[in-house]
């Protein structure tokens, strides 16, 4: 680290990672949207046209006299996370952090050129400190994943967009990137959930950090279990027009709904993958230049494969069918729009296990 000085003794002894990559930690679904986003039509102008105009100075001024900055003489707990996490996750530089009067729970980390970390009053009054401590964490892991500066870019483009409305096509054409943003970003969410859990190191303290910014300071009142099981059964009610119902809530927000949130974390925190890292084999940043843009796509297509076959959303179920070469196709959607029996291929309909692929390979022709 630059400040080779580490004088905050965590409060209890956590592993730290030497020249880990955010490759380790990063979602499978954060990669490919991003490859996504900037595949955009448009993006890569707005993105040059942005980089070149928004103010970094405007943004560090702003903070300095509007904010408290995270000191050893303010807010020094937080500044002892701070350091702690940069030391865990060997991010060399620390980023500075703020304190922002607000009542709403909320972190954030922006800034194009070097990250800033935000950290509202609501947040800081809500969490005791190794819930705290992962939400420092979740921030440090977006700056170590360079995801600050398309974090600023959404900021400054939904902004734009309300400004821009009156315009003919202006704000349509602003919407498709904000849009493309947002669902990069809420999978961007789930990777800094990795990145706090790694600098924590307590998976109930992570747990209950996102349920209390779902229901609030009342953890006497609320279960970690009930609260997961809140996922799972969101994941799998209903029928196809609750899937539509769910993407169509999803939209407008950048973060996922917290007890998905929730459920994904704790289901990493259950993989071979997450013991290995915390058993010291993760990837490097030296080895960063040399891994393959098409190992990310294979990894990441793996990802969204077996989300497809695991999945008990009823929209996820049928894509798997469809991917299976399920016989019924027609009486399927039929049934599942208007919630009918299960009368068509009921084999089909149970494995959801993909086939040969020479079977049914004459799929459903569009419209």
């Amino acid at each position: 680290m630059t400040d080779n000085s580490h004088e905050n003794v965590p409060s209890r002894a956590r592993r730290r990672f030497p020249g880990i990559s955010s490759r380790a930690y990063e979602h499978p679904a954060d990669r490919s949207a991003l490859v996504a986003l900037r595949k955009l039509t448009g993006f890569d102008t707005v993105f040059k046209a942005l980089s070149g105009l928004l103010p970094e100075r405007s943004l560090r001024l702003l903070f300095l006299s509007d904010s408290v900055r995270v000191s050893d003489a303010q807010f020094a707990h937080l500044n002892d996370m701070l350091r702690d996490a940069c030391y865990i996750l060997d991010l060399e530089k620390v980023p500075p952090m703020y304190v922002k009067q607000d009542p709403q729970p909320n972190a954030m980390c922006i800034g194009l050129d070097e990250p800033i970390i935000v950290v509202t009053t609501g947040l800081v009054e809500l969490l005791d400190e190794e819930e705290m401590r992962a939400v420092v964490g979740h921030e440090v892991g977006h700056a170590l994943s360079g995801h600050s500066v398309y974090r600023t870019i959404l900021l400054f483009l939904t902004n734009l967009a309300v400004k821009v409305a009156w315009i003919p096509l202006g704000n349509v054409a602003i919407m498709a990137i904000v849009t493309a943003l947002r669902e990069w970003f809420r999978k961007s969410e789930l990777s800094a959930d990795r990145a706090g859990l790694l600098v924590g190191q307590d998976t109930q303290a992570s747990m209950r950090g996102l349920m209390k910014i779902a229901g609030g300071n009342h953890l006497h009142e609320m279960n970690v279990d009930a609260f997961l099981a809140q996922a799972d059964e969101y994941e799998k009610s209903g029928d196809l027009r609750d899937s539509v119902l769910k993407i169509l809530n999803v939209l407008p927000r950048t973060h996922p709904f917290t007890a998905v949130r929730a459920a994904e974390l704790k289901k990493w925190s259950e993989t071979r993958e997450f013991q290995r890292i915390m058993d010291g084999h993760y990837p490097r940043r030296d080895e960063d230049k040399d891994t393959s843009v098409t190992d990310s796509f294979r990894e990441s297509a793996s990802h969204y494969a077996d989300t497809v076959r695991t999945s008990k959303d009823p929209l996820m179920k049928l894509v798997g069918d469809i991917a299976g070469g399920a016989g019924d196709l027609g009486g399927k959607l039929r049934d599942k729009f208007t919630g009918g029996g299960s009368g068509g291929s009921a084999t089909g309909g149970e494995s959801g296990r993909p086939q040969d692929p020479e079977e049914g390979s004459s799929g459903p022709s569009k419209g």
